[in-house]
């Protein structure tokens, strides 16, 4: 996106550097990371960079207003509402598509919007290492307006609240088999939060435990990593302790945002940065044009079950009692914007919030990007691919 860094970084850039650079990563932390790093990072330019923040206080705008609870009281579904719902969700992520518009400018457009943490503590390490690794410029970085160490420092309190990191448990679904598994490695290793299976919680009335090296120890809080679409779908596990139920501890990013800002939230919000989409039950008459339209249900995760070649026979296929449950949204073409040494390759910046207790609004801390030449951003689409999968966005200062 800067034509005189990008070209001196591929002029630089060899696989001999990248092979290093990813036997890094991989041990580092003992860890090996479940998903594609990319060769590169993306440099953003400032003007961009502003576009991207006025893009998301256009979205944010909408979220502190103060009925918004009220216009997203039925984006939970009524068996998965979690008591002791907090004022205002932790953590926000919001997706952002480059395209080209009319005019053919660089433009952002959101095409998710989530109320539940991403990966915080890697994207901050996947940075340091590509400076390590690679020529990153002066004059650039990943976070906004903070130092790596002030960035961590934030990130920390986030997290542990007032209480010691003994009590504060990460929860998750077999956490280190999880794709993400290496951000909750690294987190251990930041806060001292260790990762617990919902599976091993104990729970004694409305009190929760855990155990370490054979140590039962009070549970005062939790960062929540647990996605109900995946909780659900293991009938396997026996679990003392659901989700939903009522018990004495805070939440480090409640359940219920997951839900309240999701893409159940970008039908209500109107600016010019999200496509036109609509519940699907809102329409008396579908458009003529649905090839350009995708068709995705509320409640999945990492783009499962979106149709993206919408048919007149697939909308009809939607029973009309569950029509409330998907939106259809104008699609959104990705303008290749990154020069591979063979090729263009697309991208999609995720702009990653914190929203401290008794600040107004949430402050964009830092930042995930991923790069794609599918059709779609995601592992499925750029299967034997190079120069794509999960990156950072350096920004110009």
């Amino acid at each position: 996106m800067i034509a005189s860094v990008r070209q001196r970084y591929n002029q630089l850039f060899s696989e001999e550097k990248y092979k290093s650079f990813l036997a890094d990563l991989n041990e580092s932390y003992h860890f090996g990371i479940k998903f594609r790093i990319a060769e590169t990072p993306i440099f953003v330019p400032r003007k961009f960079k502003e576009k991207l923040i006025q893009a998301s206080d256009s979205i944010i705008d909408f979220l502190v207003r103060e009925d918004f609870k009220k216009v997203t009281e039925k984006a939970i579904p009524p068996n998965f509402f979690v008591p002791q719902e907090t004022e205002h969700t932790l953590f926000l992520a919001l997706d952002f598509a480059l395209v080209k518009d009319e005019m053919g400018e660089l433009q952002p457009r959101l095409i998710e919007m989530q109320g539940f943490p991403s990966l915080f503590g890697f994207q901050d390490f996947l940075a340091r290492k590509y400076k390590e690794h690679f020529d990153i410029p002066t004059g650039f970085s990943s976070h906004f307006g903070l130092s790596p160490e002030a960035y961590r420092d934030k990130l920390k309190k986030a997290l542990l609240g007032n209480h010691p990191p003994e009590n504060v448990i990460l929860l998750e679904v077999d956490p280190l088999e999880q794709n993400t598994g290496i951000d909750f490695v690294i987190t251990e290793h930041l806060t001292g939060i260790f990762p617990v299976h919902i599976g091993h919680v104990e729970r004694e009335g409305r009190k929760l435990y855990y155990r370490k090296l054979g140590k039962k120890i009070p549970i005062h809080r939790i960062y929540n990593r647990v996605i109900f679409d995946e909780l659900i779908k293991r009938s396997d596990l026996h679990l003392q302790f659901n989700l939903i139920e009522n018990v004495d501890v805070e939440w480090a990013g409640h359940p219920n945002w997951f839900f309240r800002i999701s893409k159940f939230t970008m039908p209500l919000i109107k600016s010019a940065f999200i496509p036109e989409c609509k519940f699907l039950d809102e329409f008396n008459f579908f458009p003529r044009d649905l090839e350009n339209y995708v068709l995705k249900p509320l409640f999945s995760f990492s783009g499962s079950g979106i149709i993206f070649h919408v048919t007149q026979k697939e909308i009809d296929d939607v029973p009309v009692g569950e029509r409330k449950n998907f939106i259809l949204q104008r699609k959104v073409y990705y303008e290749p914007v990154i020069q591979a040494p063979d090729g263009m390759v697309k991208t999609e910046i995720r702009l990653l919030f914190l929203w401290e207790e008794g600040q107004k609004r949430p402050q964009l801390v830092t930042n995930l990007a991923r790069l794609s030449r599918g059709e779609m951003i995601g592992v499925k689409f750029n299967k034997d691919k190079t120069w794509v999968g999960g990156s950072v966005c350096f920004f110009e200062t």
